[in-house]
């Protein structure tokens, strides 16, 4: 009995010395990692009491946080045990290790009484948007007035602010001058806190990124050669040739700023130039984003061979005119040429545009495709091919009888 009891301890007893040693000799090895005040965190909750709770921080050691801060106003808990959280560190604990977190801004009488430190820290404030003037936005931060300069309230160039009035927004303080013969001078950032944002936003996004890949992602901005298109704290370009099939079209006819877009990487291209605003893009070398919506659509030249065989005959439109021939649209975002030699009816053209004008619609009969070089010889159609009002869409192929045809239509071989 007794050597069954000494068996059954003895080996817990040696587990739990052992393991007591080996967690001694774990924290002799590593020290756990220094913290800044002002410096990002996560961490696996490990107790909640009723004031404080307990993280387990990745980076070593151990943080603490006001419980309050896990309630939401109900008093009810929004974490629970062994949940990861993340928060900020605003101080050094009494222990080695150990720092004291925050997960919501600073406010009030507290705020106003440290602003001195969460400016030195970096820390965000809470302020409230009570106006605008000439050079930016007017802020209440802890019962005081601050100021923003207009520069830095996003991340790009904001033309009328007033749409801020009364809204409550976190920023970082910039210059905080407490001896100001008017009170204390803060001014304020709420770009600087967005860049941050963006910088650890991109970092998760560039290791999503390879050519080929599809992601989504919000436009930004729209010029005419194309749209930028944020895809998570990194931009890409949207070059205006590659939004879609049909020539011509400008990025601003199919898409608007704000607009969610799934697009396709084609290329990324690493480049070192300090003009680029680096730190938008998450710092390092600035990085070239080409994107592609054209590539997600089925491209039109797939049907093309079917629907344009030699001998048919579809309306078109002029899109351009060169001196060897005009182009005409026979199908969107599909051209075919026609060669000057086909116009003129007899007659000696020069130059396209001495027959036809961009927007004419013309019945043009398929002389040949080229699925591969992607070309299609066009000819006028004859006045038994073309393609009445009711029939406009229509395309009339080759073998229908309609006759021996023209001169031309023996020669093009088109004779029915």
């Amino acid at each position: 009995m007794s050597d069954r009891s000494d068996t059954k301890t003895g080996p817990r007893s040696e587990d739990f010395a052992a393991l007591f040693a080996e967690s001694e000799r774990g924290q002799a090895r590593g020290r756990p990692a220094r913290y800044a005040i002002g410096d990002r965190v996560k961490g696996k909750l490990i107790s909640i009491g009723r004031d404080v709770a307990l993280i387990e921080l990745a980076g070593g050691g151990e943080g603490t946080l006001d419980a309050v801060e896990l309630r939401d106003e109900a008093g009810q808990l929004m974490a629970q045990v062994g949940e990861t959280v993340e928060a900020r560190v605003v101080a050094k604990g009494d222990k080695e290790g150990v720092v004291n977190l925050r997960r919501a801004p600073a406010r009030g009488n507290e705020a106003r009484a440290s602003l001195g430190q969460f400016a030195s820290s970096g820390l965000p404030v809470e302020g409230v948007v009570t106006g605008v003037n000439k050079g930016g936005l007017e802020v209440a931060v802890a019962g005081l007035r601050a100021f923003c300069p207009i520069s830095q309230i996003e991340m790009r160039q904001v033309a009328d602010a007033s749409s801020y009035v009364g809204q409550k927004l976190l920023f970082r303080i910039t210059k905080y001058d407490e001896e100001d013969r008017r009170g204390p001078n803060v001014i304020l950032s709420r770009r600087a806190l967005l860049e941050d944002e963006g910088r650890a936003r991109a970092a998760e996004t560039r290791a999503l990124l390879a050519p080929g890949a599809v992601v989504s992602g919000v436009v930004t901005s729209i010029k005419d050669f194309g749209a930028f298109v944020d895809l998570g704290g990194l931009e890409g370009l949207l070059p205006a040739s590659e939004v879609g099939f049909q020539r011509g079209i400008r990025p601003g006819d199919v898409l608007t700023v704000g607009q969610k877009v799934s697009v396709q990487i084609l290329r990324i291209d690493k480049k070192d130039n300090g003009k680029q605003d680096k730190a938008k893009r998450g710092g390092g070398a600035f990085e070239q984003i080409t994107l592609s919506l054209k590539s997600l659509e089925r491209d039109p030249w797939e049907d093309a061979v079917t629907l344009l065989p030699p001998g048919s005959t579809v309306k078109g439109k002029v899109t351009r005119t060169e001196p060897f021939g005009a182009f005409v649209e026979v199908l969107p975002g599909i051209e075919g040429l026609l060669h000057v030699s086909e116009m003129g009816a007899g007659r000696s053209v020069r130059h396209a545009r001495d027959a036809v004008k961009p927007g004419d619609a013309l019945d043009v009969s398929v002389l040949s495709i080229d699925r591969e070089k992607r070309r299609i010889a066009l000819g006028l159609a004859t006045e038994e091919d073309r393609i009445d009002d009711e029939g406009r869409a229509a395309v009339r192929r080759a073998g229908a009888p309609s006759g021996m045809g023209t001169f031309g239509d023996l020669m093009r071989g088109k004779l029915r």
